[in-house]
């Protein structure tokens, strides 16, 4: 098919941009010491407990409770389980237009919001570290923002296992061979210790190409970005002195 050989005509030059482009290996580390997340997830034990980071600095709102969330799972030895819980919320807010409203209309009483979490992380068998979190957000007016707070912490739980999400885009599905070869390319720059992920994206809009993304990394081979490009060079005036 003429759109399977763009893919692989471009796969090539990706292969070779990626290349040119090591990666730092350095990454920095950001312990949260919010006190309301103290407070909120402060043990019971008395015992002094090691020091725990998360293994990316995020930043904003959703960055900070995700942050805090990925801290106390950590403690409570349920990463896992609390990741799979957060991301069978969302996925059922997506199924439900009341829920996915209730969730974000602010004039919802704070004590209504914490009530109907209370009742659906107990229907759901949630564990007690989801329900309290959720609660939390209920409480402050946060719950608007869960969609945005689970990607983050998915991110967490990602570089906890020493995950890396490539995500690539294509008009249509690549083919397993050159999957492969993007993966490998991809775990070859990354380096030893990292697990790449990579997960695909169909998008007819770039029109044929592929566009590449990892770790706030861009690679944008797409056709529509060569149009535009070419577009604007022709738009350029030209010099007819240099000529």
């Amino acid at each position: 098919m003429a759109l399977a050989g763009r893919i692989r005509s471009g796969l090539p030059l990706l292969t070779k941009a990626l290349r040119s482009d090591p990666l730092s290996a350095h990454r920095s580390a950001l312990t949260l010491t919010n006190s309301e997340f103290s407070r909120n997830y402060a043990t019971t034990t008395g015992q002094k407990e090691e020091k725990i980071k998360v293994p990316l600095a995020l930043f904003g709102g959703s960055g900070n409770y995700a942050s805090a969330l990925y801290l106390a799972a950590v403690k409570g030895n349920a990463l896992d389980k609390v990741e799979s819980e957060l991301l069978d919320l969302v996925e059922a807010s997506k199924r439900s237009p009341t829920f996915a409203q209730f969730t974000k209309d602010l004039s919802v009483p704070a004590d209504t919001r914490v009530k109907a979490l209370q009742e659906i992380s107990a229907e759901a068998k949630f564990s007690d570290l989801t329900k309290n979190f959720l609660v939390l957000l209920a409480e402050n007016g946060r719950l608007r923002h869960i969609d945005s707070i689970a990607k983050r912490f998915v991110d967490l739980t990602m570089a906890h296992k020493g995950e890396v999400k490539a995500v690539v885009t294509t008009v249509i599905p690549l083919p397993p061979e050159e999957e492969k070869e993007l993966k490998e390319t991809l775990q070859e720059i990354i380096g030893k210790g990292k697990k790449v992920k990579l997960e695909q994206k169909i998008d007819p809009a770039i029109l044929g190409g592929l566009v590449v993304e990892f770790e706030l990394k861009v690679f944008d081979m797409s056709i529509k970005t060569r149009a535009r490009q070419m577009e604007r060079f022709l738009r350029e005036p030209i010099n007819i002195g240099a000529l």
